[in-house]
């Protein structure tokens, strides 16, 4: 009888898979620059009140949804993210993190992003990479379907990420992890793996 483990390969996104933050660079694709940096500068006191410890981190980014994709209907905005997904996150990829992905894919193990970024441009994205499983955080809509700017639930950062892992996967002792994170984000997903790594 077959007793191995499955083995498990969970990996971050913004600065792990990129170079940089995803979000922004998503506004600047889809907004341009002349509505983008002008939003971004209204939303200076709340990044600062962040970066102070005055503003939590998932009010800090509903803030700049808010101000960008409330009130969208949820199709455009899933357009916008296909759109960005095809064609503007390559730009910021890591080479080197991706080949890991590669190897563990070509090993045949379950590979999982698990990111704080929107599920607007990464589900489509995952998909196309063949992720077997995508836990983001996912904008929420209103009852005509229209972008609140708000997040579903709790931002997908901390130890929401090592909560939704188990709630996807069961115990841990049940698999092998593998894990790849790059900020305090990730700390608890690279406690919880057999194999983290920091990069």
């Amino acid at each position: 009888m077959n007793t191995q483990k499955p083995v498990v390969a969970a990996f971050d996104f913004d600065g792990t898979l990129t170079r940089c933050d995803s979000l922004v660079p998503f506004l600047f694709f889809t907004f341009g620059p002349l509505k983008t940096i002008p939003g971004l500068i209204a939303e200076l006191p709340s990044m600062i009140a962040f970066l102070l410890n005055l503003r939590s981190r998932q009010a800090t980014k509903e803030k700049i949804l808010t101000r960008f994709l409330k009130g969208i209907p949820g199709d455009i905005l899933r357009r916008m993210g296909r759109e960005y997904a095809e064609k503007g996150l390559h730009k910021i990829l890591k080479s080197d993190s991706m080949q890991k992905l590669r190897w563990h894919q070509v090993q045949g193990h379950r590979c999982i992003l698990i990111s704080a970024s929107i599920d607007l441009y990464l589900q489509p994205w995952a998909d196309t990479m063949g992720f077997h499983d995508i836990l983001t955080s996912r904008l929420a809509y209103d009852q005509d379907g229209r972008a609140t700017g708000l997040v579903q639930g709790i931002n997908c950062w901390g130890a929401e990420k090592t909560r939704r892992l188990t709630e996807l996967m069961g115990p841990k002792e049940a698999y092998i992890l593998y894990a790849y994170g790059d900020s305090a984000g990730d700390r608890e997903l690279l406690a919880l793996a057999d194999h983290p790594f920091k990069i």
